[in-house]
């Protein structure tokens, strides 16, 4: 997912965005409320799946900043700031973000929010490596010779249908809706399992490994040593 993050201090956007970058995001380095109303596009045609915007700019208030991309773009906004008072939260909400973080943050908690925004907005980024199919059905996602019919949980491989359990397909239609980006192993026992991580890192790792003998296509799913697992799109 491309991001776009919002912040004029410079070391602070340099660490988040390393960080950002090692979890799968693309990530495009705004200094100014301006520079950020520049990389927007107007209407759906955002190049961005979510934007991180500070309210402490050189240029005019985030706030500002805010109510200006909302008249742009349906971009989903997260104001991340060290403004921690309700009135602030209250009015960054009422101008059209869609969430309200406050420094200092957990990493994983921010991490958490940008995907769940993004979940609520329908995707507007073509993945790359990835169609839909057939004519663009959104319920339908095809990675190579994988097709997965998300209605009827239908998973095929080079058009030959492949059983899995209820927790393999929910797994697999988890990943393969993000091509690229990395899931946590948190979020994914959180999605998936609908529990926490404790306890239940074994289980996802078998079922990683179920996936990979079924499908018959172990360089699908990738690990990303220390973080979690991503879809990589086969190239034919």
């Amino acid at each position: 997912m491309r991001l776009l993050l919002v912040e004029d201090d410079d070391h602070v956007a340099a660490a988040l965005s390393a960080v950002l970058g090692r979890h799968g995001f693309d990530v495009t380095h705004a200094r100014s409320g301006e520079e950020a109303l520049q990389a927007l596009l107007p209407g759906d045609r955002s190049p961005f799946g979510v934007v991180l915007l500070d309210l402490g700019l050189p240029d005019q208030d985030g706030f500002e900043v805010c109510g200006r991309i909302r008249k742009r773009t349906t971009t989903p906004v997260i104001m991340v700031t060290a403004r921690a008072d309700t009135r602030s939260k209250i009015h960054g909400l009422n101008l059209g973000a869609d969430d309200y973080v406050v420094k200092p943050y957990d990493t994983g908690e921010l991490l958490a929010r940008i995907h769940a925004v993004a979940r609520r907005i329908p995707h507007q980024e073509s993945a790359p490596g990835r169609s839909r199919a057939p004519e663009g059905d959104a319920n339908v996602l095809s990675l190579g010779a994988l097709t997965i019919e998300l209605p009827n949980r239908r998973v095929c491989v080079d058009g030959s249908a492949v059983a899995l359990t209820r927790k393999e397909f929910d797994l697999l239609a988890l990943l393969a809706q993000r091509p690229g980006v990395v899931f946590r192993r948190e979020q994914i026992i959180s999605e998936v399992w609908r529990t926490s991580w404790e306890g239940t890192g074994r289980t996802l790792e078998v079922h990683i490994a179920s996936l990979r003998a079924k499908l018959r296509m172990p360089a699908l799913i990738e690990t990303v040593r220390g973080v979690g697992y991503k879809i990589v799109v086969p190239v034919r």
